[in-house]
């Protein structure tokens, strides 16, 4: 696996500025100085499962710019992948689908990672199935708002075999206490000797290009919200009613303590992701401090162990 050196870093093949620094202050100064993106201007959101039914990716990319990959080693390189899954109802309630932020959470995510680290990134993002044979050719994968998810016994048996055999699954954006509950039962189908633990702030993965002092809460674009006094809110509200405002990271780990599943609940770092362009302070305040960090935090933990 290719670990990120903090030191340099070059992407030649866009115009966009590009800096590698393993801080906080210079990735939010780069960010905010440079302006890389005119308000609005880079991706168009296109969330909602009804809007993308198939895998293709847009001909313009979104206005999101691509870059080379070595010919002579095409596969040696990370690949963010989403998961296609079906969603029946679960005990979710009003689970979302896995389309929701695509494709400009995968494309935006895939370009910071690129420009951000010196991991060798494809500019493309990929949806598969649990059940595709090219499952196993990608150590990450990724599951969006799976509150009302609902695995069949063929995916249940593929992500266990698939986690067991080194890869890492993250689970993002998912809020409330039934969504939660509708996940941890599917995993414990795919997991029945194994249960999730809250990760400690202390735990590396808040710390190993990022030094992060809290665990990042990232709400969708339109609930995040700012008091007269400053004060932020970051939490969504629940369809159950249930208490929202705290974000938690769970884990499941295999016999050596390797995470090999990452939960992210009460919290939605992919919007933060797709969203980057459509609101200054949004991109200041959840983006740049927040979404991002912890993102490429996620991707070295899954790339290094």
């Amino acid at each position: 696996m290719t670990e990120i050196d903090s030191d340099k870093q070059q992407t030649e093949t866009h115009s966009r500025p590009v800096l590698a620094k393993s801080s906080m202050r210079t990735l939010r100064r780069w960010f905010l100085v440079t302006l890389i993106f005119a308000m609005g201007g880079v991706a168009v959101a296109q969330r909602g499962y009804w809007r993308n039914r198939d895998r293709s990716l847009p001909m313009d990319r979104n206005g999101v710019p691509t870059w080379e990959v070595d010919p002579k080693f095409p596969k040696d390189c990370f690949t963010f992948v989403r998961i296609e899954y079906d969603s029946y109802g679960g005990r979710g309630r009003r689970g979302g689908g896995c389309w929701t932020d695509y494709p400009d959470s995968d494309l935006n995510f895939s370009l910071r990672l690129q420009q951000l680290t010196s991991l060798k990134v494809n500019p493309d993002p990929v949806v598969i199935r649990l059940t595709d044979d090219e499952l196993y050719d990608y150590p990450f994968i990724y599951i969006i708002e799976p509150g009302g998810l609902s695995f069949s016994d063929e995916e249940v048996k593929a992500l266990r075999r698939y986690c067991l055999n080194g890869g890492f699954l993250m689970v993002d954006d998912f809020w409330g206490d039934s969504q939660y509950e509708n996940m941890r039962f599917e995993l414990k189908r795919v997991f029945p000797d194994r249960d999730p633990f809250e990760l400690p702030l202390s735990h590396e993965i808040f710390h190993i290009v990022y030094d992060l002092k809290e665990k990042p809460q990232v709400p969708a674009i339109n609930s995040a919200r700012r008091g007269r006094d400053g004060s932020i809110g970051s939490w969504e509200w629940s369809s159950d009613g249930s208490d929202t405002s705290t974000p938690h990271y769970r884990a499941i780990t295999d016999d050596e303590d390797r995470i090999m599943v990452l939960i992210c609940h009460n919290t939605d770092l992919g919007d933060g992701w797709e969203r980057e362009g459509e609101d200054q302070w949004y991109f200041d305040e959840f983006s740049v401090k927040k979404a991002y960090p912890m993102g490429i935090n996620i991707v070295t933990y899954a790339m290094t162990h």
